[in-house]
């Protein structure tokens, strides 16, 4: 699979996992009949299944009648899921059942199971409130970021990662650099060649530690940030010590006074400027491209219209889909056969739509609903063009979707649409 393919995999994913979240969000439940089970990969199912029976055993004591019902409902729900595993996915999974509220005191009893989650589920918990625990998938959507840290001294470095907002703490080393005030009967000169040669050597050490961690990662690194009191930084990166991709991808140097581990922790706080705008520089080159063939040029698409009729001939290069875009396609076929597209907020409710071909009127009711972003993204991957979802964090992002709906194109050639 090829860098591109996998980042759109990624892209897809997030956004899916996003819904679906947003989704669950818009629940609640009378009293605490919410259920929400996060499974590790490495717990046996056996066991979950085990829990849930004990919580189900344990909510014959509530006292409301109906909370009572629903929490046992729901438990038993999620046990009928479980049947399903023999183990946990790669990255576990998360369940949610309950009786949420669906207006005039009715409720409906629904159960949604997230597999393999952007990351893994790093401890088991079960939740039941009037609302579903969504906060830990939030933090793994944020999660998406690689970033390299390292901070030393000519005393100690430790190295480690940043993901998205989660410090990682990795490596550490000391040195075996001397002072400044040589000892013995050393002459000073050779004092000092057998310092430097020492604070050579220990900046080799880090450097292979950094490059063993880094290397690999190198394709899915987004930048790396280097901490330390002066001149340590300076001499460490002029002496290109770091193998020279993590060298051409280091984004800034920044002083931390700090470098053990909680000196990783202070670098993140030094770099915020930088970490901000390398989110989304992607995003702006992007757009800044978009913006120079909308006045400049012929290879500019946007709005929903025009831009799903270029992909559909095939002519788009790059589809730009805003990040926060939550609109559905209503789908209007009169009985003639000719068939109406008209993109409109998730929220709104369809209605009467005359068809654009014979002017007959066709009822909400004979309308299909389906999602704008996953039509949009089915029409690019069958006409081999590649997505890009854009964040509204900047000035251009939001125009992408205040101004131009949410959705445009770079084209691959010119056709007048």
């Amino acid at each position: 699979m090829s860098q591109q393919e996998s980042d759109e995999q990624s892209d897809r994913r997030k956004y899916e996992f996003r819904k679906v979240i947003e989704e669950l969000q818009e629940y609640e439940g009378s009293g605490t009949q919410l259920v929400t089970i996060y499974v590790p990969p490495d717990r046996e199912i056996s066991d979950v299944a085990a829990h849930v029976t004990q919580e189900h055993s344990e909510a014959s004591n509530i006292k409301s009648k109906q909370t009572r019902t629903n929490v046992q409902d729901a438990l038993t729900s999620i046990k009928d899921r479980l049947k399903y595993y023999k183990e946990p996915p790669e990255n576990g999974m998360v369940l949610f059942s309950g009786a949420v509220d669906t207006g005039g005191g009715r409720t409906d009893m629904i159960t949604e199971v997230l597999e393999n989650p952007p990351h893994p589920v790093e401890s088991f918990r079960y939740h039941c409130d009037s609302s579903f625990l969504t906060e830990p998938l939030e933090e793994m959507l944020a999660d998406e970021g690689l970033f390299g840290l390292i901070v030393l001294d000519r005393r100690e470095a430790n190295i480690g990662w940043l993901r998205g907002k989660r410090v990682e703490p990795v490596k550490s080393t000391t040195s075996l650099v001397p002072g400044k005030q040589r000892k013995g009967g050393q002459s000073q000169k050779r004092f000092e060649r057998l310092r430097l040669e020492a604070i050579d050597n220990f900046y080799q050490e880090i450097a292979g530690m950094a490059n063993e961690l880094f290397v690999p990662k190198r394709h899915e690194l987004e930048g790396v940030l280097v901490g330390g009191p002066s001149p340590t930084k300076e001499e460490f990166l002029d002496g290109d010590y770091l193998h020279h991709e993590i060298q051409d991808n280091v984004l800034g140097k920044f002083d931390v006074a700090y470098t053990d581990e909680s000196g990783l922790y202070d670098l993140v706080d030094a770099a915020q400027d930088a970490l901000a705008d390398a989110e989304v520089m992607k995003d702006k080159a992007e757009m800044e491209q978009f913006f120079k063939e909308l006045h400049e040029g012929e290879l500019a698409t946007y709005g929903f219209g025009p831009t799903r009729q270029n992909l559909n001939m095939g002519a788009v290069d790059r589809l730009l889909i805003s990040e926060d875009l939550r609109k559905d396609i209503v789908v209007y076929e009169c009985s003639s056969g000719h068939v109406d597209r008209e993109m409109i907020d998730s929220s709104a409710s369809t209605s009467e739509h005359t068809c654009e071909t014979c002017g007959e009127t066709v009822t909400a009711e004979d309308a299909e609903r389906v999602d704008a972003i996953e039509h949009l993204m089915e029409l690019a991957e069958q006409r081999g063009t590649e997505t890009k979802f854009i964040s509204t964090d900047f000035e251009k992002g939001e125009q992408l979707l205040q101004a131009f709906g949410g959705v445009a194109g770079l084209l691959r050639y010119s056709t007048g649409v």
